[in-house]
């Protein structure tokens, strides 16, 4: 495993993986998920470690145009007039490093810093960083200790992160340390109490309807092997564990505000576009790949787009932030 202590680079990791891998054995058994029922971290780096290689193709991730322009809009919703570039950022909970890459890639840093609990998310993070050319180190960190000095990063950023955090308010209290006076942090993607309930059960429902279904007739072509949907069981066990939190934008505010941040704004989005999207990632993650060809991803991502419209334009003007599934929240660290 990758020492908090000891940084890496796209290039370093590759090297050093070549020896040593951090998840040498990244698929939970069945005994490792029940020790993780009562130990979130542990749980963490499990869940984390066993997605991290089919992470990307789960969630639909690139880091082409599509998913640029994605990242770039999180943070033009919250800070619309952002002094760009910020010259060295921080992802917390990097995951494959979507947000910062991609915030990379549209000009919002030039340097970056990617930390996770989970060394196989480090390792794929750093790999795609080196596949895209861009100046990248990492570090296996928890986000209650972030391993960085005080006062090293002019922008911290994160996506789908806080939830999984036992203590949000010490995180963010890391956070701010580790930023820059006058420096910014950007958190998107953060499960609403009312939105994780609808998204949950919208997914729960299709993945009954869809692993049933598959069961007769000329749909069994349809059906996943049962290994591989005993092994999504397993995760969905573990995801259920690492998702510790649900949050309402008035929440994040007071969270961000108790860890000393000021200039603290929420934003919140996706209704329409989560009761789209929760359905049809679960039907994909319950079907053979090859059965969805290219008009399915049209489809699917043409139909997000729609969605998403319809939120901005119509929904998010008569219906209460509390009720979007997406929460946002930034701040600033004081110049005192």
């Amino acid at each position: 495993m990758t020492s908090i202590d000891e940084p890496q680079t796209a290039d370093s990791q590759t090297a050093d993986s070549q020896n040593t891998d951090p998840a040498p054995n990244p698929h939970a058994t069945a005994a490792e998920v029940e020790a993780a029922l009562t130990d979130t971290k542990l749980a963490q780096v499990l869940y984390h470690d066993w997605e991290a290689e089919t992470y990307d193709e789960k969630w639909s991730i690139s880091f082409d145009e599509r998913c640029i322009d994605y990242a770039r809009g999180r943070l033009d919703r919250i800070v619309p007039e952002a002094p760009l570039p910020y010259e060295r950022a921080m992802e917390l909970g990097c995951g494959t490093g979507f947000f910062l890459l991609n915030l990379m890639q549209a000009g919002v840093a030039t340097k970056g810093s990617v930390t996770d609990l989970s060394p196989g998310m480090v390792k794929v993070a750093l790999r795609n960083a080196q596949g895209l050319g861009l100046d990248v180190d990492g570090r296996v960190a928890d986000a209650e200790k972030i391993p960085y000095d005080d006062d090293t990063f002019d922008l911290v950023v994160g996506h789908a992160v806080l939830h999984h955090i036992p203590d949000v308010e010490q995180a963010l209290r890391e956070v701010l340390r580790v930023l820059k006076p006058g420096g910014r942090f950007v958190f998107a993607g953060e499960p609403s109490t009312l939105g994780d309930f609808y998204a949950r059960w919208m997914s729960r429902a299709t993945w009954w309807a869809t692993t049933h279904l598959t069961k007769f007739g000329p749909l069994q072509s349809w059906r996943r092997p049962q290994a591989e949907l005993d092994e999504s069981s397993r995760a969905a066990a573990l995801e259920a564990v690492v998702d510790i939190h649900t949050f309402s934008p008035k929440d994040l505010e007071e969270l961000s505000t108790a860890a000393g941040a000021v200039q603290v704004e929420s934003a919140s989005e996706e209704l329409a576009a989560a009761m789209l999207g929760w359905p049809v990632r679960t039907f994909e993650a319950a079907v053979p790949a090859e059965k969805l060809g290219w008009g399915w991803a049209r489809f699917a991502f043409g139909g997000w787009r729609k969605m998403t419209w319809l939120d901005d334009n119509v929904l998010s003007k008569i219906v209460p932030p509390q009720y979007f599934y997406n929460v946002l929240i930034t701040g600033v660290k004081p110049q005192s």
